[in-house]
């Protein structure tokens, strides 16, 4: 399984000096979409992070397949993002709380 990470070129730069290959810039809403699309279809990808700030950019259908994605795991770093916090995500992702 893989990372992935998608945002702005400042968002990715970080990811790729930490050796995660499966980075994509995204400066604009089209782009984004079609990263995020593209991701989603690479069955290679466990994981795929996001700037919680694009969640709110991305169309309403393709953000609820997001939430509710299971592989990959669609982690949003910046805010508590929907609603759910990194605990209830990583919860709903395994099925265990692991901070009992």
């Amino acid at each position: 399984m893989e990372i992935a990470v998608i945002g702005n070129s400042e968002f990715i730069l970080g990811f790729r000096l930490a050796g995660i290959h499966k980075t994509y810039a995204a400066e604009n809403d089209e782009h984004l979409t079609a990263h995020i699309t593209r991701v989603l279809q690479d069955g290679d990808v466990g994981i795929l992070v996001l700037n919680s700030s694009d969640m709110e950019r991305i169309p309403r259908k393709l953000r609820v397949t997001l939430e509710n994605s299971v592989k990959p795991t669609v982690i949003a770093i910046g805010a508590e993002e929907g609603g759910l916090s990194m605990r209830e995500r990583i919860k709903r992702s395994v099925g265990v709380d692991l901070w009992k």
